[in-house]
């Protein structure tokens, strides 16, 4: 008996729900493998995910989860068993195959244009559940990137018909077609018109402009190349739609229109920046004051209100020079204080923070009379310590 799969996915991408008998079943752990004698499920292959969906048996329903081919048979891992020669209605997750005919044939589209301008190969390529990724073995710039972002949204807007063919061996030779590797028997051509010529074994939309939209999402240095970031058709949208949605809700925060946020964040910035002087020239100044309360003092324990690492440690840099031993800052509430410990006297700190982490449930350390770090104790626990 033929057990090869008749792969009904070429005859016509756009087949949802199709009919089919069980050749046979096999366990494979605690899934089953089930040939088909056809099937619109296409097996993951060239980059693409395999479909998802259910085989309906009378009044069963059994998941499909995984596709792959084997021997020119299509196996597909079902979360139940089903009996050879059992008849079965097939029914894809459609969202999920048109969601990959786009990013896939958007794909194209975009290599066959890059590669065309650039003079590059595509070298890899990977349909994710989120993005895809392409693989260039030249380096090509984000302003090129964009370039040929836009040609291939011209190309979308076309809206050529895919042409699907199988060229004998001498019109393969003669042929001008972009290929990921050698290839032999007979080859499927798929070609975008205007814009590529593959040789493609996956499943694509009839016509360029259900694609939908071609977005470049980045362009970083790979290897000898670049690996591009990309979305396509309801992925783009939903991803731009999104984009817009922060665009807007930033804007309102800073009363500007979506496209003017980032000026707007600009000028945040600069507003943040002129802060962070002022504030540190006002510790500055506060530092020294409370350091010179403490000038000649010998060990001394500050607390003070939570302040950021860099603040802490300056107030225990000035205090320790002022007091001419130990300067010991916390800052923090409750039973969360951040430290800072200075010596100046030449005494090893080392053990002092050891015992300060072990008795006060802390961590941090130093050297070269410079400690910090953080406890989790009570203020009057930290006092404890320092009386001991």
């Amino acid at each position: 008996m033929n057990m090869e799969t008749q792969k009904l996915y070429y005859q016509d991408p756009y087949l949802r729900e199709f009919p089919a008998t069980v050749l046979s079943c096999e366990a494979a752990g605690e899934v089953w493998k089930v040939v088909l004698d056809q099937t619109a499920f296409y097996p993951e292959g060239g980059g693409q995910p395999a479909d998802h969906g259910v085989l309906k048996a009378a009044s069963r329903e059994i998941p499909v989860t995984d596709v792959h081919e084997k021997d020119g048979r299509v196996l597909h891992t079902c979360a139940a068993p089903v009996e050879a020669g059992t008849v079965v209605t097939g029914f894809l997750d459609w969202d999920r195959r048109f969601d990959h005919m786009q990013q896939h044939s958007g794909e194209h589209i975009l290599s066959g244009i890059l590669c065309r301008l650039y003079h590059c190969d595509n070298v890899g390529f990977h349909l994710g559940a989120e993005t895809v990724t392409i693989d260039y073995n030249v380096e090509i710039s984000w302003e090129q990137a964009l370039e040929a972002e836009r040609l291939a949204n011209e190309a979308v807007w076309a809206d050529r018909e895919t042409e699907i063919f199988y060229p004998s061996s001498e019109e393969l030779a003669a042929l001008d077609y972009r290929s990921k590797k050698e290839l032999t028997g007979q080859v499927r051509i798929v070609e975008f018109p205007e814009a590529d010529r593959c040789a493609c074994c996956g499943t694509h939309v009839e016509r360029a402009g259900q694609a939908g939209l071609v977005k470049v999402l980045s362009c970083q240095k790979f290897r000898e190349g670049v690996r591009m970031e990309i979305l396509c058709g309801g992925r783009a949208l939903r991803y731009l739609s999104g984009v817009y949605d922060q665009a807007r809700a930033v804007g309102q925060r800073l009363s500007v229109k979506p496209l003017e946020t980032g000026r707007a964040v600009e000028r945040l910035e600069e507003e943040l920046s002129a802060a962070k002087s002022r504030i540190a020239d006002l510790e500055q100044t506060a530092f020294a004051a409370i350091a010179a309360e403490q000038k000649g003092r010998g060990d001394v324990v500050l607390f003070q209100s939570p302040m950021r690492p860099d603040s802490l440690r300056r107030l225990a840099d000035a205090v320790g020079k002022a007091c001419g031993g130990l300067g010991a800052v916390f800052s923090g509430e409750g039973e969360a204080w951040s430290y800072a410990l200075v010596r100046t006297d030449g005494a090893d700190i080392a053990p002092l923070v050891k015992e300060l982490n072990q008795t006060l449930r802390g961590r941090g350390g130093g050297r070269k009379g410079f400690a910090q770090g953080s406890v989790q104790a009570a203020r009057s626990e930290i006092e404890e310590f320092f009386r001991r």
